[in-house]
């Protein structure tokens, strides 16, 4: 872990967000919230009265490949420093209901913070406090902002290690790309609609092959279009369907062949 660095101002247009811990109690959750930043894609991770964070130990047993850059390059700072140099977001299950009390409202979820952090022109770090505690009313008092998970109202309270996970993969297109996941290209083409039509088309002739009752063929057809149509099928699986409905067609011509 890095020392403390000189007063220097963090960079301006910093994205992703810095990720700190205050006073955590526990290496393990120290390592599990270093991993889930490699997860997501955050590399800068600040550590408020840390403790000791052994190579051999639990955080870096829990750190996963974290253990290699996000962890051991983690930096130690004091919350004055924080606070001074930071936007910053308290993340707490407990909030007020109503704005009579602003030291836990107004409050944001994750996925809010996803839409307007982008926004926000300073070096940002969200805030995570102890496993049994949280964060207390004095430390979110000097805290820009706070953000909760929405939960269970019978039991809201998270695991710190779940809680910073829930909140970076919320935020993670604050730091990933969608070319930067393991998830393949997903971007679906729609059919051409003379294939669409087609297909219709072999529809009406499999009604009409299996004596669909004639006076119920433009509603039956009314249906397969909106459903077809609420599908967006790509050309190959309107293809295949075509294929099927010519074979299904067939049969029964086939079968009166014979007889």
């Amino acid at each position: 872990m890095t020392p403390e660095p000189p007063a220097a101002e963090p960079p301006s247009d910093r994205t992703p967000p810095a990720v700190a811990v205050v006073d955590a109690q526990f290496p393990g959750n120290v390592g599990t919230i270093a991993r889930a930043m490699k997860n997501f894609g955050f590399e800068d991770l600040l550590l408020v009265d840390p403790p000791e964070l052994d190579p051999d130990g639990e955080a870096y047993g829990f750190a996963g490949h974290a253990r290699e850059d996000v962890l051991p390059n983690a930096t130690e700072i004091s919350f004055d420093r924080l606070v001074a140099e930071y936007h910053t977001i308290g993340c707490t299950a407990v909030t007020n209901e109503d704005d009579r009390s602003h030291v836990r409202f107004p409050f944001s979820t994750p996925a809010d913070l996803a839409e307007r952090l982008p926004t926000v022109e300073a070096p940002t770090a969200l805030v995570f406090g102890r496993e049994r505690v949280g964060l207390t009313n004095e430390e979110l008092a000097r805290i820009d902002e706070i953000c909760s998970i929405p939960a269970s109202a019978e039991y809201p309270v998270l695991n710190l290690g779940q809680a910073a996970t829930i909140t970076l993969y919320e935020l993670r297109s604050l730091a990933l790309d969608d070319d930067e996941t393991q998830l393949p290209d997903v971007e679906r083409v729609r059919a051409p609609e003379p294939t669409v039509d087609r297909l219709y088309d072999q529809w009406a002739a499999l009604l009409g092959e299996i004596n669909h009752p004639e006076e119920k063929r433009d509603k039956t057809m009314r249906m397969l279009r909106r459903v077809f149509g609420r599908a967006d099928l790509t050309e190959r699986e309107a293809n295949t369907l075509l294929g099927i409905l010519r074979r299904a067609t067939e049969r029964p011509a086939e079968n009166r062949g014979r007889e």
